[in-house]
């Protein structure tokens, strides 16, 4: 049986008291040993942890308790590795930037559709979809028929709307991603600039894994998530896929089975891009990583990467 429960959640709300709110949340994830980052702010929360099934039941208790606001469902997958390194509580000006002040999901947001009536909807051609997530997020799987924004981080989608779709107001927009917290927020957007029928997925991509039949389903590929797994298949269980550590783009078993790919180093994705010195210096990383592996030691170097501004809270070369 897998030995951690992956918890992911969010909830928009006007939570003027954020701040006070955040030793409360750390103490508690200390507590009951949970790992993973909670994102507070004055529109809401947001996160992602790990730990025992007991500890993240009693945490989600908790935290329902701090606030009546705090209504949301979670997310639940399962690892046999904790995915997370560490336990972070960060007060933030948005929990998902996208750097449109005044939007209020909790007020004005599109309409839920659950993922049994999911492919109906994508499958109507009067239907524009669109994957609300970054460009290497979708390399690795999207629905059928999708449009890819080609973003590099969720504050270039309102740029992707006005190059794209301002001239039709009136389409019908069906919008998704990983859990769900990226498109409510665009769908806010969307909504705010005029839009008149837009749709999004409840749950997300994360829930329709969890809930839609591999045989019945319109997704193709697998989901990246920002943790230690980096993504998930059908069931929401770890898929075959791995970070490049030269660029970390994920790659899956044909990208590694590339030429250019050498684990620790580089892939096809940057190959051509880093230096001789650079690819010099990853191999000896590599390779000093591997000395302290069969110490069983960790390796001293830094434990934070960051994709397309994101942070994640692992690193490559310790998987």
């Amino acid at each position: 049986m897998p030995r951690f429960t992956v918890a992911a959640f969010y909830q928009f709300c006007a939570l003027p008291e954020y701040e006070a709110l955040r030793d409360i949340i750390h103490d508690l994830c200390t507590k009951w040993s949970i790992k993973g980052i909670i994102l507070l702010a004055s529109e809401g929360i947001n996160g992602t942890i790990a730990g025992s099934d007991e500890s993240i039941q009693n945490l989600l208790s908790a935290i329902h308790k701090l606030s009546e606001k705090f209504q949301f469902s979670p997310k639940f997958s399962y690892t046999n590795e904790m995915p997370f390194l560490r336990m972070k509580v960060r007060l933030k000006a948005e929990i998902v930037t996208l750097g449109i002040p005044g939007l209020e999901p909790h007020v004005k947001m599109g309409t839920l559709v659950d993922p049994v009536d999911w492919n109906r909807l994508i499958q109507d051609n009067e239907v524009t979809v669109i994957d609300v997530r970054n460009d290497f997020e979708v390399r690795l799987g999207s629905f059928e028929r999708a449009i890819n924004p080609k973003t590099r981080s969720f504050g270039e989608f309102p740029s992707f709307i006005e190059n794209s779709l301002q001239s039709s107001k009136d389409q019908k927009i069906a919008l998704f991603c990983t859990g769900g917290i990226r498109c409510e927020k665009a769908s806010a957007y969307l909504l705010e600039q005029g839009f008149t029928e837009v749709y999004q997925l409840n749950g997300g991509i994360l829930r329709y894994l969890e809930v839609i039949e591999p045989e019945q389903s319109k997704w193709n590929g697998d989901c990246f998530v920002f943790d230690k797994r980096v993504a998930v298949g059908y069931g929401v269980k770890p898929a075959d896929v791995e970070l490049c550590f030269g660029c970390l783009s994920p790659l899956t078993r044909e990208d590694r089975d590339h030429p250019q790919y050498e684990k620790g180093v580089c892939c096809s994705h940057c190959a051509s891009i880093h230096t001789t010195k650079q690819k010099a210096s990853a191999r000896e990383r590599k390779y000093q990583c591997e000395l302290a592996r069969k110490r069983n030691e960790r390796h001293l170097g830094p434990k934070i990467s960051y994709i397309q501004g994101t942070e994640l809270e692992w690193n490559t070369n310790e998987k």
